[in-house]
């Protein structure tokens, strides 16, 4: 009869283990989040906190292929990269599904997965058990747990699994999310600095030409058509002091509708 303290004892270690896992994916959550690195600790940790003999991650690709990203052993990440280049197996059904994806007897699941089946056995491994790394309907990836003998996990530990994907999922998301944030605040900055460079360009050859700002637009726009110039690099090169301002000034206009420059300013700023 086991020892209820020495129970007792492992229980709380491995609570301890769990918590601080969830503590370090949480800190995932910053701006210099590196997905490797969180995935291949991801992987490791479930191989100490799980009754598995290996884990690997499988994420979805922008263009909807499959890539490994982590795997605890060798042996793993070839079985995972023999999965998506084949595109058989429980990983690959959960990726599809969404849903968990339970393999007690790989042996026995030879019809339904015949490549993966046979290449599983090949690895060593006997059981597997697929993962969604899902966040509502949007599915990103798997986490993949093996074993070298058959049988299925505990409730308690397929509950844990899905909880430690959920969260590093959460990270990934919110990771891509800041991606995009940057991306997007870049380049409204990128036109506003363009806009402002062009304004800046046009005012001073209003006032040294003696024209309106919309005849020193005209100007500006038809000197770089002609010369297959960036409106911005010709309108730094006003600013500078750089640009020829007579060829300018004597530059005549492209005939062009008052009431559409805006929308012409924007796709010269947008082709600078």
């Amino acid at each position: 009869m086991p020892n209820t303290s020495d129970t007792a004892i492992g229980q709380a270690v491995r609570q301890q283990r769990v918590s601080r896992t969830f503590v370090a994916l949480a800190d995932t959550l910053v701006t210099d989040f590196d997905i490797a690195d969180a995935l291949h600790m991801l992987v490791e940790r479930v191989v100490e906190l799980l009754s598995v003999s290996a884990a690997g991650v499988i994420l979805v690709a922008p263009d909807g292929s499959l890539e490994v990203m982590a795997s605890s052993t060798q042996r793993a990440e070839l079985l995972e990269l023999f999965a998506v280049q084949t595109e058989d197996g429980p990983c690959v059904d959960c990726v599809r599904t969404g849903s968990p994806v339970n393999c007690a007897d790989i042996p026995d699941k030879g019809q339904q997965w015949p490549r993966f089946a046979a290449a599983a056995q090949e690895c060593g491994f006997r059981a597997v058990h697929a993962v969604p790394m899902r966040l509502r309907h949007q599915v990103i990836g798997v986490l993949t747990l093996l074993n070298t003998e058959t049988g299925v996990l505990h409730d308690e530990d397929l509950q844990l699994g899905q909880a430690l994907a959920d969260i590093a999922t959460i990270a990934i998301l919110q990771h891509r999310a800041i991606e995009h944030s940057e991306r997007v605040t870049g380049q409204l900055q990128s036109a506003l600095d363009t806009r402002i460079v062009i304004e800046q360009a046009k005012g001073i050859l209003a006032e040294r030409g003696a024209v309106t700002p919309d005849e020193a637009f005209g100007r500006l726009r038809a000197h770089a058509r002609a010369h297959q110039q960036r409106m911005t690099d010709l309108s730094r090169a006003v600013i500078a002091g750089t640009a020829d301002l007579r060829e300018l000034s004597a530059q005549a206009p492209a005939p062009h509708r008052t009431d559409r420059r805006g929308a012409e300013e924007q796709h010269d700023a947008d082709d600078s």
